[in-house]
């Protein structure tokens, strides 16, 4: 009698793929590593930014992405992407939803002093080639130390 594949195993596997990818994600950042954000992202893949305290960015593809939040966390002598906790919904096709709640720990490199930034990331993932990654990405901030800034949360899902 061999094995067959129920839906069961599909969504452990989904579940396991898009867990393994959003650490990826994690690691890389923290790593400052952005030539390997090509491999998480679906190449057209759309990121929304909303810092809540400026207009929301839009960015197409992780080229795009990767050079704005490279840009953006230059300025830390430490930074470090840390995921909270995960959601995910696998569905058929294979493709996935989920969040993403994280903080980023930092030291800014002039004044040496230390601040948070939290946050949540709504995702919508495809198993493509083999590989789970990102199709579309929504951050927005929920809070900040050192100014104690606390955001609504957003209204999506």
């Amino acid at each position: 009698m061999g094995y067959r594949r129920c839906a069961v195993d599909d969504e452990l596997h989904g579940y396991l793929g898009v867990t393994r990818l959003q650490s990826a994600y994690a690691d890389v950042v923290s790593r400052r590593a952005w030539e390997e954000l090509d491999a998480l992202f679906a190449p057209d893949c759309p990121v929304h930014v909303d810092t809540v305290t400026s207009a929301t960015r839009e960015f197409v593809g992780p080229a795009d992405f990767g050079a704005f939040v490279a840009a953006s966390i230059e300025r830390f002598e430490f930074f470090e992407f840390v995921i909270l906790n995960t959601v995910v919904d696998v569905h058929p096709g294979p493709t996935a939803t989920g969040r993403v709640w994280m903080v980023e720990l930092r030291q800014d490199r002039a004044s040496g002093g230390w601040s948070n930034a939290f946050g949540i990331y709504h995702d919508s993932y495809a198993l493509t080639d083999g590989a789970w990654r990102f199709t579309e990405r929504h951050y927005q901030s929920l809070a900040r130390t050192g100014r104690f800034e606390v955001f609504p949360f957003p209204t999506r899902g």
